[in-house]
């Protein structure tokens, strides 16, 4: 189906979309249908291919190794790679940027992020501090040229199979106000292992995003190199995270547009094969109506998220745009998902067919980069400023 939405593409975009494509047909939805419903992760040698393609490296500029590429192209192959499977299309966040990087940071990690030598994870949230992050908990103190980590982070997915846990933790628990007092870490581990002294985890089980697991992650006398802070020692860890949420938010739209987007296609092709009363179901109007609102929905929420991407890549303070965009595409991702599933009957709710794993991914993306309900307090406040 051709998208009105392609007219804010440039030829390049549409080169890479292109290209993500014919990727994501030969390569990850074969192994999502494998692995999925049996509650697998994805395999190592798909990782390798999305290093391979260089999509670790999308917004990594080209003198640290990455393609340099602008925030529109990294939603539009997210949202490529999420109608294939909502788990790659995320695992590539895992490259793209290390936010507060001194000069030596970025020279040492950002080449083999790009290349996917080495992949991180981020541990941000914690039982009782998710969407209001200054709420963290987790202490590091100085001890000589180390810092002590002690304490517990919650939802961080890849932690096991990371290379290190982008840890952000109290250094200062006297500031004031308390996000002053926040600083991140690198916490290197070996891959696939939480084979580090003080450091372990355990899987949380999720009814979906079964391409990668998420973790709860203890820290028990954890000591890091004073050389692994990010960002120096004045508590830049807040902003640092505030600084991503930008370019989080508009990469979790493009991942529920590309959700959407295969319910719909799924559903089209479904409604015109599937057989009732001497005829295809695509000829009964209500089923002809569902499908008209589909893509109605999905055009409206793809074209929104790119004109945010375009805001942004031009230079523009986009915050409560990026939130109305992660709002109504995770809004309608449900929507279209779960419609796409009533289209399927039966089968539907059944692991026959793809449909129901694109409901049940679609349900977390409006809980995770921030839930609905905050992104409409960021908007809320943005009006009410004004």
């Amino acid at each position: 189906m051709q998208n009105l939405s392609d007219v804010i593409l440039s030829d390049e975009h549409q080169l890479f979309r292109d290209e993500t494509k014919r990727f994501v047909d030969n390569e990850v939805t074969p192994e999502a249908r494998e692995r999925d419903s049996e509650g697998e992760e994805m395999s190592g040698d798909l990782i390798d291919q999305l290093g391979e393609m260089g999509f670790f490296g999308i917004l990594i500029d080209e003198e640290y190794g990455g393609l340099g590429l602008d925030l529109k192209a990294y939603a539009v192959i997210a949202e490529e790679l999420s109608r294939g499977w909502l788990s790659v299309g995320s695992i590539i966040a895992r490259g793209q940027s290390l936010a507060g990087a001194t000069e030596e940071q970025k020279e040492e990690y950002l080449p083999k992020m790009a290349s996917g030598e080495l992949l991180k994870s981020i541990a941000i949230s914690e039982p009782d501090a998710g969407s209001d992050v200054s709420n963290m908990r987790l202490r590091a103190e100085k001890d000589g040229d180390e810092y002590v980590l002690n304490g517990q982070k919650m939802w961080c997915t890849f932690a096991k199979g990371s290379d290190f846990i982008l840890t952000y933790a109290v250094t200062d628990p006297d500031a004031e106000p308390a996000y002053k007092g926040i600083s991140g870490f690198i916490v290197e581990k070996p891959a696939g292992t939480f084979d580090r002294e003080g450091l372990s985890g355990q899987p949380i089980d999720k009814i979906g995003y079964h391409g990668w697991k998420t973790w709860e992650v203890n820290f028990d006398d954890v000591r890091v190199s004073a050389d692994k802070l990010v960002g120096g020692e004045e508590g830049q860890g807040f902003y640092q995270i505030m600084e991503f949420f930008e370019e989080g938010r508009v990469h979790t739209a493009a991942r529920a547009v590309g959700l959407a987007r295969a319910s719909l296609e799924d559903s089209l092709q479904y409604a015109q094969e599937r057989e009732q009363f001497d005829g295809p179901i695509s000829d009964f109007q209500a089923i002809r109506f569902n499908l008209a609102e589909m893509a109605t929905k999905v055009e409206a929420a793809r074209a929104l998220s790119l004109l945010v991407a375009e805001a942004v890549d031009s230079g523009e303070r986009a915050d409560a745009e990026a939130a109305m965009a992660k709002l109504f595409a995770s809004e309608i991702a449900e929507e279209v998902t779960s419609e796409g599933i009533q289209i399927h009957g039966g089968y539907g709710y059944t692991t026959e067919f793809d449909v129901e794993r694109y409901w049940r991914d679609a349900r977390l993306t409006r809980i995770f980069e921030g839930t609905s309900e905050i992104q409409k307090r960021i908007i809320a406040d943005d009006l009410l400023s004004s």
